[in-house]
């Protein structure tokens, strides 16, 4: 049996990238490496450090050197460091929001990002830049921070965070052609926001589909 490894800076990750591993790939073993400090490092720095970036890329080494076939990078706030790190490895490294941000741009040129973490919005958009950039396309962003969100996920309050995650994602609707939900653990209300008027892209899906898609290419 194959194994894809599976780096995540904390625990909303986990369960939706399973999940959608025994969907689209049941016939793969998945290994967790999950170290809640990446995040909190990043929060607290306010942007990705050294120390934090040395870590991923000893997790991606550790990840190759347990026998995976691929890597997948499940946190946007480090999407950068894993971005470094693919020179030094010799399989598959696929960062989880790779595919939405290109689908993002082929979507439409005004492109709402929502995230419930600073660190992890502007990555993000500068990730959407880069895609947009790179398929000759001028866009404009709109940034929306779900405040109080994440907090509430840590306290355990998961439908106050639907709530204003929600709100957020109903308040962009009009301003833009297509919305980015920039978090995995956002991706549970997609099926909830009935009556939108836009599409709303998430991660989980997409990521786990591009690293089938890197494991297919690679025979």
């Amino acid at each position: 049996m194959k194994t894809v490894v599976v780096v995540h800076t904390g625990p909303a990750t986990v369960q939706p990238i399973k999940q959608q591993f025994q969907q689209i790939m049941p016939d793969v073993r998945v290994v967790n490496i999950m170290d809640d400090s990446l995040l909190n490092d990043v929060m607290a720095a306010g942007h990705l450090t050294e120390a934090v970036t040395g870590r991923i890329f000893s997790y991606m080494q550790l990840g190759q050197q347990m026998g995976a076939v691929a890597l997948l990078n499940a946190c946007s706030s480090v999407g950068e460091a894993a971005s470094a790190a693919r020179p030094a490895l010799s399989i598959p490294l696929i960062k989880i929001d790779d595919v939405m941000a290109e689908r993002a741009v082929a979507t439409g040129s005004r492109i709402g990002v929502v995230a419930t973490v600073k660190t992890t919005l502007e990555p993000t958009v500068r990730l959407i830049r880069a895609k947009a950039a790179a398929a000759g396309k001028s866009i404009d962003v709109t940034e929306a921070l779900a405040e109080g969100a994440f907090q509430a996920l840590l306290d355990g309050k998961s439908e106050v965070h639907d709530e204003i995650v929600k709100h957020t994602i109903e308040s962009l609707a009009d301003k833009v052609d297509v919305i980015v939900l920039a978090q995995v653990s956002m991706a549970r209300l997609v099926p909830f926001l009935t009556g939108m008027t836009v599409p709303v892209l998430s991660s989980p899906q997409s990521g786990v589909e591009a690293v089938r898609d890197a494991l297919a290419a690679a025979h």
